[in-house]
């Protein structure tokens, strides 16, 4: 039966259930259709958007029924934007969706349901956490303006107080934004590929308060760039570093290869769990420290190390994780593909009297193909990728060392999923999972897993 719904029409719909990225999920006519800002078990008169042979988009014209979470004096922003897109639906309910999306992974990827998965842990205060700011600086009815793109778009919407984040990092954003205002400097446009200020990134220690701006320009030449440093240092005196990228690639990428100096030093550095770390522009650090304390613990303590423990420490960043460990075992060998962040790893291990960590810059598979060669021995491997997760012949090279422990570090859920399943296949066995709320009020999801060998 082929469905008689069309654009713009408007139907009185209920909400079953949530995607896996925070829309509700309501059935129509035999169709399935996604609706922002809706939860599971609210009334809706719904408006189709957009609609093909199986499924649609709809939006909230009315509610008739609420959902008892649903967080009321949400700014709309911040859903439309994706920067909170779970700000609508009450803290204690994100973290059971959470808990809730890991063990449907885990079922529907890996056939796993019998293993424990704990509920997630929560902060205490889930808002004004994240440690680093990337936003983009457009054009905006003649202005220039700092704000966030609109979902799936690039058009820009102007945001002074970005909910997530750092406060203080909010403020810097606006005093730079006020300053390429005073002194006409160029937004970027992407259509007509013109304009110099592409980007403000703006990280800051959660510890020392040490903060970094870095500003990404379409080309080398800033005009009056001394007189901006001048005023936004004397603003904010904790701006250890003023860094410049140059990108003038038509890309979604936000950073080009050139980095270049402004002002102060090219890194700030903080704390985690009791080290001291510097960390430079493009090198990657886990954007809510508190709760990334708890996860790399977690991880610690799954792992049950002891002192005459090898550890390989792949996708290593700065070091965070390897350099926490260090302490309690024998040897850490760490592998990362960011040459600046190897840096900032040898450095980090040198600025905490650390000897017994070693890094080098590579894939982790080639990295892993290189230790086994050289009769390198590990009992413990700590990874950590990036969304895409594990390659497979990585799981096959550090299925090969025999470890005893492998402490799994997830941003995303369903690659971990996949990449336990081949683990399973290799004689190692899933024992534990713990969910981490390190991005409260967006679906992200991070998650240790404990596996061990058969």
């Amino acid at each position: 039966m082929n469905s008689m719904l069309k654009k713009n029409e408007i139907v009185e719909v209920e909400i079953v259930d949530l995607t896996h990225e925070g829309q509700g999920v309501a059935k129509v006519d035999g169709l399935v259709f996604f609706v922002e800002n809706a939860l599971p078990s609210e009334k809706i008169l719904m408006r189709v958007l957009k609609v093909n042979k199986k499924i649609g988009f709809g939006k909230v014209e009315e509610f008739f029924v609420k959902s008892p979470y649903r967080e009321e004096d949400l700014d709309l922003a911040y859903l439309r934007s994706g920067i909170a897109d779970l700000g609508h639906l009450a803290y204690p309910e994100q973290l059971k969706f959470k808990t809730k999306q890991v063990k449907d992974s885990l079922y529907k990827i890996a056939g796993i349901s019998d293993v424990e998965v704990a509920e997630t842990l929560g902060m205490e205060v889930p808002v004004k956490y994240r440690n680093k700011a990337q936003v983009p600086v457009r054009r905006v009815n003649g202005v220039l303006e700092t704000g966030f793109f609109r979902k799936n778009s690039h058009d820009l919407m102007p945001l002074e107080d970005f909910f997530i984040q750092d406060p203080v990092i909010d403020q810097v954003v606006l005093a730079l934004r006020d300053l390429l205002r005073r002194y006409d400097l160029k937004p970027y446009d992407e259509k007509e590929q013109s304009g110099l200020i592409r980007n403000l990134v703006v990280r800051r220690g959660h510890h020392s308060g040490e903060i970094m701006v870095i500003m990404v320009t379409t080309r080398p030449k800033i005009f009056r760039v001394d007189q901006l440093i001048e005023q936004i240092v004397k603003d904010f005196p904790e701006i250890v570093s003023v860094m410049q990228n140059v990108n003038d690639q038509n890309t979604n990428a936000i950073f080009g290869r050139e980095w270049r100096i402004l002002y102060g030093q090219p890194y700030i550095t903080d704390q985690m769990l009791g080290n001291n770390y510097q960390i430079s522009g493009p090198a990657f650090y886990q954007v809510n420290t508190e709760m990334a304390e708890k996860l790399y613990q977690t991880a610690i303590g799954f792992a049950k190390l002891v002192a005459e423990d090898v550890v390989i420490d792949a996708y290593s960043g700065i070091g965070t994780i390897g350099l926490s460990v260090a302490q309690h075992v024998k040897e850490v060998y760490g592998v990362e593909v960011i040459p600046e962040a190897v840096e900032n790893s040898q450095k980090n291990a040198t600025l905490n009297g650390i000897t017994n960590a070693h890094y080098v810059c590579d894939t982790a598979e080639r990295a892993m193909k290189n230790w086994l060669k050289e009769g390198i021995q590990p009992s413990v491997i700590l990874v950590d990728p990036p969304r895409k997760g594990l390659t497979e012949s990585f799981i096959k090279e550090s299925a090969q060392t025999g470890a005893d422990r492998i402490a799994y570090i997830s941003c995303n859920v369903a690659t971990m999923a996949r990449d336990i399943k081949l683990y399973q296949d290799l004689g190692y066995e899933l024992k534990k999972v713990q969910p981490v709320d390190l991005f409260p009020q967006t679906h992200h999801v991070e998650c240790v897993a404990l596996l061990v060998k058969a």
